[in-house]
């Protein structure tokens, strides 16, 4: 799938379902929220990479990050991402990209991905995606990755997945990152369904 198609594959899913009928759908997102606190405080740089219309994001608005930034391929889900945020939504930080082609000054204490690095599935975009993380991410800063695991679903969305383990995963990441924590995570989908995730935690070196 080349980068015009991921694009337009991303537009037309979240311009015609509702969020309460997507997969990865999740009322809220406990897990995430946990992980991002321990890591982290109300000061930290925090970008959610691949958010949708995720509302990690909100609840960290809610409980005094300062600092958030959501990237996502798709501008309709940014559009919805900032319509749930109403008249806030010009504190948050929104980048609309392709994570492959993203590029920017500003230097992250922590990257978060719950279910967008698996739909790379190409070696050079998951080389490129690596790389982007590390010029992204502060020395001593955190990537959280959330992706299938080998035992979780081989497809999503219609299209082809790249599943991990904390091995696999860590074998990505281990020229710039330490592996300090690694989760295998279910997840129950809207039409109750499980779905499992490896969610690993990496520091920079």
């Amino acid at each position: 799938m080349t980068k015009q198609e991921r694009k337009q594959h991303w537009e037309q899913i979240y311009n015609d379902k509702a969020f309460e009928a997507c997969s990865w759908y999740q009322k809220t997102p406990s897990f995430s929220l946990k992980e991002v606190q321990k890591w982290t405080d109300q000061q930290s740089a925090i970008i959610d990479i691949g958010a949708g219309e995720s509302r990690l994001t909100s609840h960290l608005f809610s409980l005094g990050y300062k600092d958030l930034s959501v990237l996502d391929i798709s501008s309709k889900a940014i559009e919805k991402a900032q319509a749930n945020f109403g008249d806030q939504a010009n504190k948050i930080r929104w980048i609309h990209a392709d994570v492959t082609d993203f590029d920017d000054s500003k230097k992250y204490d922590l990257w978060h991905d719950r279910a967008a690095f698996h739909f790379l599935t190409h070696t050079n975009d998951i080389n490129t995606y690596v790389d982007r993380a590390t010029a992204s991410i502060q020395p001593g800063g955190y990537a959280i990755i959330g992706a299938f695991s080998d035992q979780g679903p081989s497809r999503c969305s219609g299209i082809e997945v790249q599943q991990y383990t904390a091995e696999s995963m860590t074998r990505c990441f281990e020229k710039s990152f330490e592996l300090i924590e690694q989760q295998l995570q279910w997840h129950i989908t809207p039409f109750e369904t499980q779905q499992a995730f490896c969610f690993c935690t990496f520091k920079k070196k």
